[in-house]
């Protein structure tokens, strides 16, 4: 299978479940309570990998077979869990949170240019367009409070969030030959890893009471089963779309946070809403797909 083969519209309806599994995610990491980034990061990935391990237990399949992977393989998915948080974190804690959020959130438009140079694939005006302007909605939600504060580290940690993350989308089709089980191991070492940030960086303060539930929910669906559908989404659906419908997730997570009561609603939220939509129907094609005789999306027919 080449790059080239069209994309798998059941792999892509199964990546874009991953946008309303990250929807959850504010709204979960709230539920949680105050426990330090890099403990909650490992105590959810722990149960994602844990899980993982049920659920290859279940299907009568070997967990150490689905691990034996190639050091490549190893590098690229633990570089993408857990680099993307580790990375992550240090932005948050040393820039403004609104200036490393908007800046990180720039992987879905480097998703879009990214797919452009893998092979059979070009980049179009509606692709650039498209992802503009849902990063334009996307600014709108996160980018509320932008100041000029912060340190180089920071926003030097935002801007390689952005390109880790998409680089290990758009990398992941070379390895599309890997089983999205694989994904379980890098939970694994990606719960290990970020212990020890904890241990080396963090004081400890553990979940309580309903904070259980919230890291339970982490493990099983953000930091869970979303790693699992963006990975079969990434390597076998369309992943130019995948990377626009990913700017509905800072949509639909301000939503979740209103209707939980953890934030307000505000009048930026519908012409977010529609800046984004807008983006995701022109970068897709959706707007101008003309029919050819008979039905076929293709040539525009004249009225």
């Amino acid at each position: 299978m080449t790059d080239a083969t069209p994309p798998d519209s059941r792999a892509t309806a199964i990546g874009a479940t991953t946008v309303l599994n990250w929807a959850l995610l504010a709204a979960l990491t709230q539920l949680a309570g105050p426990v330090p980034p890099f403990l909650l990061t490992s105590l959810a990935f722990a149960v994602a990998f844990v899980c993982f391990a049920v659920w290859l237990t279940l299907r009568g399949e070997s967990l150490t077979v689905a691990m034996r992977l190639p050091p490549t393989v190893w590098a690229l998915g633990v570089g993408g869990l857990f680099g993307y948080h580790a990375l992550y974190f240090v932005a948050q804690q040393n820039a403004p949170a609104a200036n490393a959020g908007l800046i990180s959130y720039l992987w879905p438009l480097l998703i879009v240019l990214f797919v452009a140079l893998l092979p059979g694939e070009r980049l179009k005006a509606v692709h650039v367009i498209g992802a503009l302007l849902g990063f334009a909605g996307a600014a709108l939600l996160i980018g509320g409070d932008v100041s000029g504060e912060g340190s180089v580290l920071g926003y030097g940690a935002a801007v390689a969030c952005a390109f880790l993350w998409s680089g290990y989308s758009v990398l992941s089709r070379a390895v599309r030959q890997v089983p999205t089980a694989a994904v379980g191991g890098f939970c694994l070492v990606t719960a290990v890893l970020a212990a020890l940030g904890h241990l080396l960086f963090e004081p400890s303060r553990w979940p309580e009471g309903l904070g259980w539930l919230g890291v339970l929910g982490l493990g099983l669906g953000p930091v869970g089963s979303a790693f699992f559908t963006w990975d079969r989404g990434v390597k076998h659906g369309d992943l130019r779309l995948l990377g626009l419908l990913s700017y509905f997730t800072p949509l639909l997570s301000t939503l979740v946070l209103i209707a939980c009561g953890y934030a307000e609603p505000t009048g930026s939220l519908a012409l977010a809403a529609g800046l984004i939509t807008l983006g995701m129907l022109i970068g897709s094609g959706w707007l101008r797909r003309p029919l050819r005789r008979g039905g076929s999306p293709g040539v525009s027919h004249k009225r």
